[in-house]
């Protein structure tokens, strides 16, 4: 029988290299009806576990979850363990994950529709901050399957439209800088995303990005690294995936180590 996760243990885990694959096996009605799910994970059908198996093993642990963590969990879990997966299945379902203050996001933000597949999203090409900093939102918050576009300003309209692709952190979309907070900012407001370490995250991002330094202490380092990664880098999605680690850096920073201090000093 799957082992069971119990949701203190799995948030512990949260932002960490140690998360494991999280799907919602909710029913879809069920799913859409609720407005939400649990950060960081992506719907999949529960009587068709055969078929997207092997597309979501690849090599890490999963943990499904379901409204209470009862039959529908059990029956998704029972198909994975049969082929194989190391499955576990989040004790409590999503209500479990709530109570343990586990983040969420909403699902009903216009023009981005969590329940059909992979969702792509388009932005100018040379990203610095912002436009390295909302993927890597979206990646860990929103869809982790998502896939993204770097293109030439001008185009990015047209590439959304043909794509099917959302825009961001371009004028009059959505997703943009409002007022003085940045698109970031824009997506943690959008899709209800609580989590208390994103909220001096969020201070960092603002202030790199808007060249506000008195934000946080953290945000000229941001800027430098930005910029230098830019430079170094002249190629926009491998120049992203550098950054996405540098921001899972600042987050685990800002969960994990804030508190932390370095005095080594020569003798």
């Amino acid at each position: 029988m799957p082992r069971r996760i119990d949701p203190h243990d799995l948030l512990a885990l949260w932002g960490t290299r140690l998360f494991p694959r999280l799907i919602d096996v909710r029913r879809e009605e069920r799913a859409r009806a609720s407005g939400i799910r649990a950060a960081g994970s992506v719907w999949r059908h529960h009587r068709q576990a055969k078929s997207w198996l092997s597309r979501e093993m690849a090599g890490r642990a999963i943990t499904v979850y379901c409204a209470h963590g009862h039959n529908v969990s059990e029956i998704a879990a029972a198909e994975l363990s049969a082929g194989g997966a190391d499955v576990s299945i989040l004790a409590g379902g999503l209500d479990g994950w709530i109570r343990a203050g586990g983040p969420t996001i909403r699902l009903d933000t216009d023009g981005v529709d969590l329940m059909t597949g992979t969702t792509a999203w388009v932005t100018r090409e040379r990203p610095k901050i912002d436009r390295v900093a909302c993927p890597w939102l979206i990646r860990r918050f929103i869809d982790p399957d998502a896939v993204f576009h770097y293109v030439g300003a001008e185009w990015v309209a047209d590439v959304a439209e043909e794509l099917d692709a959302v825009p961001y952190d371009v004028e009059g979309v959505r997703f943009s800088h409002r007022g003085e907070r940045c698109s970031f900012d824009a997506m943690i407001e959008d899709f209800g995303i609580e989590d208390a370490a994103l909220a001096p995250l969020a201070a960092i991002v603002r202030g790199a990005d808007t060249a506000r330094f008195d934000l946080s202490p953290q945000a000229a380092g941001l800027a430098a690294v930005s910029f230098g990664l830019s430079a170094a880098e002249s190629d926009d999605l491998r120049q992203l995936e550098a950054g996405i680690t540098l921001y899972d850096a600042l987050y685990a920073w800002c969960r994990y180590a804030h508190d932390e201090t370095h005095n080594w000093r020569a003798a």
